[in-house]
């Protein structure tokens, strides 16, 4: 097959994709043959993402959605089944970040953090399995950081939720591998995206969207006796 259509008739459902590392997988995926729904928030982003995926020939379902809310969730996954069939692959890549030490971050903060970065994965993948089982396997990429591996000043809250959603991650692997489906994250050092404190940062020496959407690719492309779990990510000279 046409390396270039590998993915041809498979669907992809990418979460935060309306621009950053979200619509950078989104187009991967896309070029390389998958129907992509994209989610985000924002439905201005989202239209303005979906229409630059259109004039690159991708089959696009935009889908504006909160992933934070379990009603938001099913209505999405819904709709992309009711569209393009089972899904084949998802990429939890929504995510928001709080800078500040851990005694003056607020409930609030706490809340819309772990909210979005670790209670959102949980509600997709318990919508998504079913179906994937059903179907005889799929592909569940997680987006973390080394922020899951790595303690940093003003770090707690948002670390927090990416060392949960490690072990929320690994876990599932192993409760879904029977059933040929792989579970898997990345981990990226800092991206050269509007997301996070990059001050005093050289973007240029920075990882960027498409680095994070190449390890995706290759993790939608193992032989099917392979399984890479985890992928760390960083840039080959400090930024």
């Amino acid at each position: 097959m046409d390396s270039q259509n590998i993915l041809h008739g498979q669907a992809a459902l990418v979460t935060g994709a309306s621009r950053g590392i979200g619509l950078a997988i989104a187009r991967r995926l896309g070029s390389m043959g998958a129907r992509v729904a994209v989610c985000a928030r924002d439905a201005h982003r989202l239209e303005q993402a979906a229409s630059a995926m259109r004039s690159e020939q991708i089959a696009v379902l935009p889908i504006l959605a909160d992933v934070s809310r379990s009603e938001d969730v099913t209505r999405m996954v819904a709709q992309v089944e009711r569209t393009w069939g089972p899904i084949d692959i998802v990429v939890n890549n929504a995510g928001i970040g709080v800078f500040r030490p851990g005694h003056e971050a607020t409930e609030a903060d706490w809340d819309s953090v772990l909210d979005t970065n670790l209670k959102a994965v949980f509600l997709i993948c318990r919508a998504v399995a079913p179906g994937m089982i059903q179907h005889g396997g799929g592909h569940i990429i997680n987006i973390s950081s080394l922020a899951g591996k790595n303690a940093f000043p003003g770090g707690a809250v948002y670390c927090a939720s990416k060392w949960g959603l490690q072990g929320f991650s690994f876990c599932l692997a192993e409760d879904l591998r029977a059933h040929k489906i792989r579970v898997s994250v990345i981990c990226p050092g800092s991206v050269s995206t509007d997301f996070g404190p990059h001050a005093g940062k050289d973007r240029g020496k920075m990882l960027q969207p498409e680095d994070v959407a190449h390890a995706v690719a290759a993790l939608v492309t193992q032989a099917p006796q392979s399984f890479i779990s985890e992928v760390l990510m960083r840039p080959t000279q400090k930024p």
